[in-house]
Order: structure tokens, then C-alpha cells, then sequence
């Protein structure tokens, strides 16, 4: 029996070529496996009928919609994930899941390779690898792009030879990568730092020069998780579906970054995730009423790490797993209603309530009904203030000498 190798298969050119390409380099069959992640564009029946028609022995089609927005998206949400204070974290969220189908399919299939179609020069290469040799320690990895020699150039050639059931004359100047959470867009004219975004780069948002009357909504939160929108009741795929169309139509989402790459470059991206960002906007208000001041100020240095760690791959790692127990504690009274304002590229929170809030008017008002004893604040200065207060004079009776 011949060795097997799984691809992990998206449809596009690339991918439908690497199926001939790997079986003629290594001599094994070759089975396509594609992932859905919300990601849209085509039926995935029509998908896995490509890969067939381009010679995969087995196509096979997961749709992992749910499991990615309950067991990846959510997560992230309760982290606050933004790597670098700005990239939601779009296509690195979604490759542990794409990785978990891919071994999945390796053992039903009894294949011995994973290959997947990155290049040398990205993050995803690390994501995919680690990823594969932490969930299959046995398995090896192959990227014929990196490692087999395949180029656009060869890949048009080689489809228009073998006849192919893919179109090869289409060249989109832009890398793209999409999923529910959100979408991302690289190279070509994009690469010249100085160039703003063309209008045509733009998928999931409207333009928010001229948008629609505002938008309000209420979103509810059940321990750190949307539960609702204006009282209706959906899961975690729908809220973020109906937020990508709802902020998306306010242009909300917008993302112009030149990130620090694994690899060790620096790389200019361009996101669009209209319904992450008003989400953990959301999120992050209803946090700052219900979680206490310095178990808030921690949380944030767990996020940065959190997000660190998943952008450079580490989703399985022992640390992203102790991480992530902290943050699901955090989120043990992070439950309420968060008011916001989607227009013309913002999206504004306006009010918050919850029964498990820490905000006391009691406490914080200045009018009649004032319960904070003020005479307490001088002793607690004097005493806040001591150290720096002693340190200042050591500086001074020192720099007098």
C-alpha cells in the first residue's frame, strides 16, 4: 500500500496543484482535507469535488464553523487578544483548529505526512508544524511552496498541463486569509509601507465615510461570553455573524499594522474584523464594572502573553493551557449588558449594567447619598506617599553634598 499524505486544502490554486505536485515528488496518495471556518466564498461539496477532479484519493470536508467560534473565538474574546495592541488574532486562532481536523484525518486515513501550503517566510508554517507535532508526535511535515519547489509561476503551468479543474488566468494581486473572526490581506501593493489600502482590498466592511444612521445595540454577556443581541438569544457563531454584517456596514474593524513576524520580520497587514472588535470592545467595558482594579491590571499582562504565545503558535503549549485557567476564572462575574454605538467606524459603548458589577453609586457619587469617607483619604496619602517621599529626601540631601 502506498504512503498517504494529508494536504490540508483550501480550494485555490495552490492546493489543487500541490495534490499532483506532492504525489509525483514523494510517489504517495495524496488526501485533501478542507476546513470550514466561516471563511465563505465557495460550497465546500464543490470544494472537495476539486480536489478530487485534481487527483486526491479521498477529499474530506469538516465543518468546524461552531467548534471554531465556541472553542477559539470565545477565548480569545475573554483575553482581550490583540497582539501587538492591535491584531485580533484572525488567522492564528483559526490554524489549531484546522490542525486538530488535519491529525484527525491523518489517523482515519492512515497517513503518515501532513503538508500544508505555506511559504518560508510566515507565521503559519510554525502554527501548522507545532501545532501537527504536538497533536501527532509521529506524523512528518511537508510544504511543497517551501520545500517542493512550487511557485505561482510553476503552479499555472502545471494546472494548464494536467488540465486541471481549477481556474489559472485570475491572479489576485493580495494574500488573503478569512474566517468568521475576521479577515486578513498582505503583499503586493500593500508591501510599500507608504501606500494607503485601495477601496478594493475591502470585503467584510463598507466604507465609513458614508455610513448608515448609527446603530444601536445591547449585547449580553454570560461569564465573559455574548450570549444575546437586543434580547434575542444565539450562539457564539451567530453573534459574531450578525456583528460582522452589522458593524461591518459601519466600516468598524479596520486594521492598518506593520506587525513583528515569528520569522523575524517585520510584515504591513491589513484586517477587517467588524464583528471581533466590537465584540471585545464590548467585553472589555463589561469587564472594567465586574472585575476588581488589580485583578484587572494582571489580566492584562496575562492577555498580552496569551496573545503572544497564539500568534507565534503555541496554542497546545503547557503555558497557553495554565493561561487560559486564569482567564476563565477572571470571567466567573463578567456577566451583564453592554449598550453600544456602531457609526462611521467606531464602535462606542454608551452604557453597562450587571447584577455582579463592582461599580457602588454609593461610593462613587458626589451629591447627597455620599457613603466614601473622605476624612480617610489624608492619613491613606501620607502613608501611599511615604516611600517616594523619603527617596526624594535621600535625592536631595544627597545632590546638596
Amino acid at each position: 500500500m502506498k504512503d498517504r499524505i494529508i494536504l490540508a486544502y483550501s480550494g485555490g490554486l495552490d492546493t489543487s496543484v500541490a495534490i499532483g505536485w506532492i504525489a509525483d515528488a514523494t510517489g504517495a496518495e495524496v488526501v485533501a482535507v478542507a476546513v470550514d471556518v466561516g471563511q465563505g466564498g465557495e460550497d465546500l461539496e464543490t470544494v472537495r469535488q476539486r480536489a478530487l477532479g485534481c487527483g486526491a484519493v479521498e477529499a474530506y470536508v469538516a465543518d468546524a464553523r461552531d467548534e471554531f467560534a465556541n472553542e477559539y473565538c470565545m477565548p480569545t474574546l475573554k483575553a482581550n487578544a490583540l497582539y501587538q495592541g492591535h491584531y485580533p488574532l484572525v488567522s492564528a486562532i483559526s490554524r489549531p483548529v484546522i490542525v486538530k481536523h488535519l491529525v484527525k484525518a491523518a489517523r482515519e486515513f492512515g497517513a503518515t505526512t501532513v503538508a500544508h501550503g505555506c511559504t518560508g517566510k510566515g507565521n503559519d508554517q510554525v502554527r501548522f508544524e507545532v501545532g501537527i507535532q504536538t497533536l501527532g508526535p509521529d506524523l512528518k511535515c511537508i510544504a511543497p511552496v517551501r520545500d517542493l519547489a512550487l511557485t505561482r509561476d510553476k503552479a499555472i503551468a502545471y494546472a494548464e498541463e494536467k488540465h486541471l479543474p481549477i481556474i489559472t488566468t485570475k491572479k489576485n494581486p493580495y494574500s488573503i486569509d478569512q474566517n468568521v473572526w475576521g479577515r486578513a490581506i498582505e503583499t503586493g501593493y500593500l508591501e510599500d509601507i507608504w501606500n494607503a489600502p485601495t477601496k478594493d482590498i475591502y470585503d467584510y466592511t463598507q466604507s465609513p465615510e458614508f455610513p448608515p444612521a448609527p446603530d444601536e445595540l445591547t449585547i449580553t454577556f454570560k461569564q465573559g461570553v455574548p450570549t444575546a443581541i437586543d434580547g434575542v438569544e444565539l450562539t457564539p457563531l451567530q453573534i459574531i455573524q450578525e456583528l460582522n454584517r452589522r458593524a461591518g456596514a459601519q466600516g468598524v474593524g479596520r486594521i492598518d499594522v506593520v506587525e513583528d513576524r515569528l520569522v523575524g520580520i517585520k510584515s504591513r497587514e491589513i484586517y477587517e474584523a467588524p464583528g471581533a472588535m466590537a465584540l471585545i470592545t464590548a467585553h472589555k467595558h463589561l469587564e472594567d464594572v465586574t472585575i476588581e482594579r488589580e485583578h484587572a491590571r494582571f489580566k492584562t499582562t496575562v492577555g498580552q502573553r496569551w496573545s503572544e504565545l497564539v500568534y507565534d503558535g503555541q496554542w497546545f503549549s503547557p503555558l497557553k493551557r495554565a493561561l487560559d485557567v486564569f482567564i476563565d476564572d477572571s470571567q466567573k462575574y463578567v456577566s451583564g449588558e453592554v449598550r453600544m454605538v456602531l457609526h462611521a467606524g467606531t464602535a462606542v459603548v454608551n452604557g453597562r449594567r450587571s447584577d455582579t458589577s463592582l461599580y457602588d453609586f454609593s461610593l462613587a457619587t458626589y451629591d447627597t447619598g455620599d457613603t466614601f469617607d473622605q476624612s480617610s483619604a489624608k492619613g491613606f496619602i501620607d502613608i501611599w506617599g511615604m516611600a517616594s517621599k523619603v527617596a526624594s529626601g535621600r535625592d536631595q540631601r544627597v545632590a546638596g553634598e
